[in-house]
């Protein structure tokens, strides 16, 4: 028998044994995926919201979670072992780590510079994202520093790419430039691909440090097509797939972009329903965005359905500035929140089999058995030092306040009860110079809005500057090029304005010129928790008027005032739900005489006929106070009842008509009403109390005498 005879026999006698083996002896089938690895990433549904680190006061103080403070918690880094790395940019400048049981630490940085070496004495400007390799490296997009820079598992900061000069140049890593980059990622390859913000473009950056462009042409636009063709608006961040693919924050454009393994962009997704800063992909493909205008964390499942995130303990609960996201193998979300300094957790209450997911980390929430989750800034969070500063010129001398927080505004189509208004309005003349009031940094992305329209304006961290040509003259020229950059449209002209994250200002910078609304709207504290800005304390501002109170009146649920019977406002018991309504206005001093503020807060105290106040009306209760914006659409209609606001065209004059049984205190809303059934017949008297912010109070025309009439054989009197 020949050679080539056995080898044939060989393979034949195993072909047939395995055969036999398939036929008589079936393998076991394979485990679902659900059983061999991680379990699905749920979808939808409500989520238990709890904080992992920050007290919510800004500052950069390490130690146990829920009393460490950070600056400007921005990107998110989820290692296999737990940990949660944070980049702290604004005045922290650090690198920061979130153990499992939630203690913070700092790894690198602490102070603001471009510096290599062990991770004490590194420096970075503005950190902004974060990406974790297989080998334990970190990689940050250092923004202020126009570099990618990397910390390595023994703690020491090298620069992968970036000169640290503003530009835009491929090439090896040294010689690269890039234009504030914010966003980062990392294939299992060791490839870091980079959103290059401000050049509106994809760079990647080989293990060796050469940096190559992907896509964007350079220009501003939305272009789907071949990665040279390609257009992006402010790019902010990305993450890479498991074929090659990226997923990217078109912030700008407010998409989401897709860029295969080919290079060919795409736009799979343009209706977000908020403008996506930060991106993370669980394990088996669900997307989840950081959003903010409106601030949502938001998650889109294979289905390409957006779904919003929210707490399952209090629906109203809101993020002041999601920036930062990552998710765990087990679903878990985690989020920084820039505005409130903090990063929290969030858990889908049930898989769909209806079984409670686990937390992944330690919870301390759920040890010292916090009810609603921690969320937004702490009240106690100090404004701005601002040393009394105005906007205007003169910084340290009075001028005219118009305008108070939570004041009713209409709009252009006849409703009078459109919107609260949301800050302080300065009178000023057109054309005035507008001057930052405090040493600031830029922290968002996208911090101007509304190019040459009556609402433009220029977010400066916490305080926001409205009714301004930003950057420009009255001329439209731009007053500094270097921090003030006009982006042009498709057909050439100028389509916006774009201030850089990470640009310093100092007090008493321009920061443009008013524009023909004649005044500075000046909104202070973070997104979503605005507070009111007389709290800043200008120098010079005094108010010792107190409020003109015009009419007490209780009214029925069509709206109509109760009439009054020998002086008294007569209630039958069983008028149902009624409201209180007061007409009041404020002044402060040296202003027109025709000019009429808000109040600061209004309530009422029900009296017996002697003077003496009821059982839990001790003290006032005031519902209304303007302490802090409330983000509600609808707040202004629980706020003024009926025929508030400018209701004859051409008039001048703004009436402020406040619905005391409702409540809008500490941004929440809620619906009330006065029921008389609760109270005996009797005599009785209505106080008004109504308040400005500094304290005074109105005398005069706060009493309102009242009958509750007794019933007659089970129904009330006529």
């Amino acid at each position: 028998m020949t050679r080539s005879t056995w080898l044939w026999l060989v393979v034949a006698t195993t072909f047939a044994a395995l055969a036999a083996t398939f036929l008589f002896d079936p393998p076991a089938p394979l485990p679902r995926f659900e059983d061999a690895g991680p379990p699905a990433t749920p979808i939808g549904g409500p989520s238990r919201v709890r904080l992992l680190a920050g007290e919510g006061v800004r500052g950069t103080l390490d130690g146990e979670g829920r009393r460490a403070r950070f600056a400007d918690p921005w990107g998110l880094a989820l290692s296999r072992d737990g940990h949660l790395f944070v980049a702290d940019g604004g005045e922290g400048n650090r690198i920061r780590r979130i153990a499992p049981d939630g203690t913070v630490a700092t790894l690198a940085g602490g102070r603001e510079g471009f510096l290599d070496g062990p991770g004490g004495l590194a420096a970075f400007d503005t950190p902004s994202g974060l990406a974790l390799d297989l080998a334990g490296n970190l990689y940050v997009a250092d923004t202020g520093n126009h570099a990618i820079r990397k910390l390595g598992p023994d703690g020491t900061v090298s620069t992968l790419a970036g000169n640290g000069r503003r530009g835009y140049r491929d090439g090896p890593g040294a010689q690269a430039q890039f234009d504030a980059p914010m966003g980062v990622a990392v294939d299992a390859s060791g490839r870091v691909y980079v959103a290059d913000t401000y050049n509106d473009r994809i760079r990647m950056i080989q293990p060796d440090g050469r940096v190559s462009t992907l896509a964007g042409d350079g220009r501003t636009g939305a272009v789907d097509g071949p990665g040279a063709v390609a257009r992006f608006d402010t790019p902010t961040d990305l993450v890479a797939g498991a074929r090659g693919e990226l997923w990217i924050a078109d912030s700008g454009n407010g998409a989401i972009r897709h860029m295969d393994g080919r290079g060919r962009v795409s736009t799979p997704m343009t209706d977000v329903p908020s403008v996506p800063i930060g991106l993370a992909r669980s394990h088996d493909g669900v997307l989840h965005v950081a959003g903010i205008w409106p601030s949502r964390v938001l998650q889109v499942g294979r289905d390409g359905r957006w779904r919003v995130l929210e707490s399952d303990e209090r629906p109203d609960a809101r993020f002041s500035r999601p920036a930062g996201i990552a998710v765990d193998r087990r679903g878990g979300v985690f989020v920084s929140d820039a505005g409130a300094y903090r990063v929290h957790r969030l858990v889908q209450a049930a898989r769909a089999s209806g079984r409670a997911r686990a937390p992944a980390v330690h919870d301390p929430a759920r040890d010292e058995g916090a009810g609603f989750p921690e969320l937004g800034p702490s009240p106690g969070d100090p404004l701005p030092a601002t040393g009394g500063r105005w906007p205007l010129r003169p910084q340290l001398g009075w001028h005219e306040v118009v305008g108070t927080l939570g004041e009713v505004r209409g709009n252009y189509q006849g409703e009078s009860r459109d919107h609260l208004h949301g800050g302080l309005d300065i009178r000023g003349d057109v054309g005035q110079p507008v001057l930052a009031i405090a040493d600031a940094k830029v922290n968002l992305p996208l911090a101007t809005w509304g190019l040459d329209r009556l609402g433009e304006g220029f977010a400066l961290d916490t305080v926001q500057y409205i009714h301004m040509r930003v950057g420009r003259t009255p001329r439209g020229d731009l007053l500094d090029p270097e921090r003030f950059q006009l982006v042009a449209g498709d057909d050439g002209t100028p389509a916006r304005l774009r201030v850089r994250r990470g640009e310093r200002f100092r007090a008493g910078d321009m920061l443009g010129t008013i524009n023909r609304m004649a005044h500075v709207h000046l909104v202070a504290g973070n997104s979503g928790y605005e507070r009111n800005a007389i709290a800043l304390g200008f120098v010079d501002f005094a108010d010792q008027v107190p409020p003109h109170i015009d009419a007490v009146e209780i009214v029925d649920a069509s709206g109509r005032a109760l009439a009054r019977v020998d002086g008294r406002v007569e209630v039958a018991p069983g008028a149902g739900d009624l409201q209180i309504v007061v007409e009041a206005w404020d002044q402060v001093d040296d202003n027109l005489p025709r000019r009429r503020l808000g109040l600061y807060a209004v309530g009422y105290q029900w009296l017996d006929a002697a003077g003496r106040p009821l059982p839990g009306f001790d003290a006032p209760r005031f519902n209304i106070e303007f302490n802090r914006m409330p983000p509600q659409d609808d707040a202004v209609l629980v706020a003024y009842a009926p025929g508030s606001g400018i209701t004859v065209h051409g008039s001048a004059v703004t009436r402020f008509r406040y619905a005391l049984a409702n409540t809008v205190r500490d941004g929440r809303i809620a619906r009330g009403a006065w029921r008389p059934d609760e109270m005996a017949p009797g005599d009785y008297l209505l106080r008004v109390h109504a308040r400005d912010y500094s304290g005074n109070e109105a005398q005069a025309g706060r009493d309102l005498p009242v009958r509750i009439l007794p019933r007659l054989h089970g129904a009330a009197m006529p």
